[in-house]
């Protein structure tokens, strides 16, 4: 792993952004010009960007290239509220914003490409984000936007290259943390273990799959929701699980019947699958290792719902 010395050496001087977290925060961006991602984004069109605005374009990015290339994601502060991956890009975005439309609105949506098609489903009535991340935009997209009433400079229109997997930097009081990237959740998969007496079915599988994708770019304590296609759910940043998993179901409501739950972490006790099952939950996917680990097997059992260790965790700080 690089030290920081190595690889701040890498930087070159970025641009004064127009603010940081809050307008009294001033605020500029380093560039590391071999990274490709958000800090090299070429923007388009609109205003200035925050500090904010670059956080969330950059969860955005990083999520949607742990899918496919027809996926759309939607994020707001920092966290996902819509995620979906079907067989056309418009129908993506429209699934992904029916996952929670009250946060998306204001929010950042990364997507691959943007046609016109898209560019006029993304400014219907009753939308607005505030950033749109995409490697590539139609002459028709570009116009849509600009003519759009009530979003002109408003929206930002970034054209990003795909991220690369760089160590990371965290600030901390009197220093900072480097660490070595977290890699693509899908990696996981060879690792996976059947924990219950009940294996998940194909569909299952790849509905436990795709939210064990998602959770990794959730905060901790991490919970997702969803079918094979899309995202339902999410609870985040609570002190304790099971709360997480209420807030993530109660999001969901009845279309978690017969859906995946995935969590970032392992379950302390057996509480939140009893909750889980309470919803129709019918499989869970999680890391495994806790003390009760045969407790919250047996409650799974107990109820018929199959379980997935990936034995690997995936927290995000």
């Amino acid at each position: 792993m690089k030290n920081l010395t190595e690889i701040i050496a890498d930087f070159e001087p970025g641009v004064e952004l127009r603010y940081g977290a809050n307008p009294h925060q001033k605020a500029q961006v380093l560039r590391d010009p071999k990274a490709g991602g958000i800090a090299n984004a070429e923007k388009l069109w609109g205003k200035d960007l925050s500090a904010n605005n670059l956080f969330d374009a950059d969860a955005a990015w990083g999520l949607l290239y742990d899918l496919r290339s027809d996926a759309c994601v939607i994020v707001k502060h920092a966290n996902p509220c819509g995620v979906a991956q079907l067989e056309d890009r418009r129908d993506s975005f429209l699934a992904a914003l029916e996952c929670d439309r009250i946060s998306a609105f204001g929010g950042i949506i990364g997507v691959q490409v943007v046609t016109g098609d898209l560019a006029e489903l993304i400014t219907s009535k009753g939308n607005f984000f505030e950033v749109i991340v995409a490697c590539e935009y139609t002459p028709r997209a570009m116009e849509v936007f600009r003519q759009r009433e009530g979003w002109v400079q408003n929206v930002r229109l970034l054209r990003a290259a795909p991220p690369r997997q760089t160590e990371t930097i965290q600030s901390i009081t009197g220093g900072v943390v480097v660490q070595e990237p977290d890699p693509n959740a899908a990696d996981d998969e060879v690792c996976f273990l059947s924990t219950t007496e009940r294996e998940a079915t194909e569909e299952e599988y790849w509905a436990a799959l795709l939210q064990w994708q998602i959770v990794k770019h959730v905060c901790s304590n991490a919970i997702v929701v969803g079918t094979k296609d899309r995202m339902l759910g999410m609870g985040t940043g609570q002190p304790n699980r099971v709360q997480s998993v209420r807030l993530a179901l109660e999001q969901a409501g009845d279309a978690a019947k017969g859906a995946a739950l995935a969590s970032d972490g392992f379950f302390p006790f057996a509480d939140s699958i009893q909750v889980a099952h309470a919803y129709g939950i019918s499989t869970i996917i999680q890391p495994g290792g806790s003390k009760k680990d045969d407790e919250v097997i047996a409650a799974a059992n107990e109820r018929g719902m199959a379980m997935i260790f990936t034995q690997t965790r995936h927290f995000r700080h």
